[in-house]
């Protein structure tokens, strides 16, 4: 598939299976994927746990990483909202969405695309305001929050990277 720019691409997104913690391990094993999360690729239980915390999320608040397909049904990777994970920094007790998808899927809209599914999904649930935690030097991910309508606002440093965050925040 090309993709015309302008054009938002076709995307479905669903409770993340037993599968796709393959699919995600597999399209997540690169460098540049996981360069601003601490660039090395995490092992296969890692992504086992990541999902079934997800469908966990989903079960009891409706909302979860989501695990994004192409039109095809071609797994890119996830977006959607969990609760901030961290306890001692960063935007403690909000409502956090992000997206990572596989290096073959940048640059073709899949990710605001997906992220304003999440948006609309999160809008049906009542939430009120949604976060977005990005790395400083994240050009990519900073430009997907400002498509998406999003402000930058606080800026943390994690306690175990030392790197800075920037908070974007969006009212719904």
């Amino acid at each position: 598939m090309t993709h015309v720019p302008g054009s938002t691409p076709s995307v479905h997104l669903r409770v993340p299976t037993d599968e796709d913690a393959l699919s995600w391990y597999r399209v997540f094993d690169d460098p540049e994927v996981m360069e601003f999360l601490g660039s090395r690729r995490a092992e296969y239980s890692v992504y086992e746990e990541l999902t079934a915390r997800q469908r966990r999320h989903d079960a009891e608040l409706g909302h979860c990483l989501w695990t994004v397909l192409d039109e095809t049904g071609q797994v890119l990777g996830f977006t959607g909202a969990q609760p901030w994970p961290h306890t001692s920094f960063g935007p403690v007790g909000e409502v956090e969405i992000g997206w990572r998808l596989g290096r073959a899927s940048w640059g073709r809209g899949y990710a605001t695309a997906a992220a304003h599914v999440t948006l609309e999904r999160m809008r049906a649930l009542g939430v009120r305001e949604v976060v977005a935690m990005i790395n400083a030097r994240n050009a990519r991910s900073m430009a997907v929050a400002v498509r998406l309508g999003m402000r930058q606002a606080e800026t943390y440093t994690s306690p175990v990277s030392k790197q800075e965050a920037y908070c974007f925040r969006l009212e719904l």
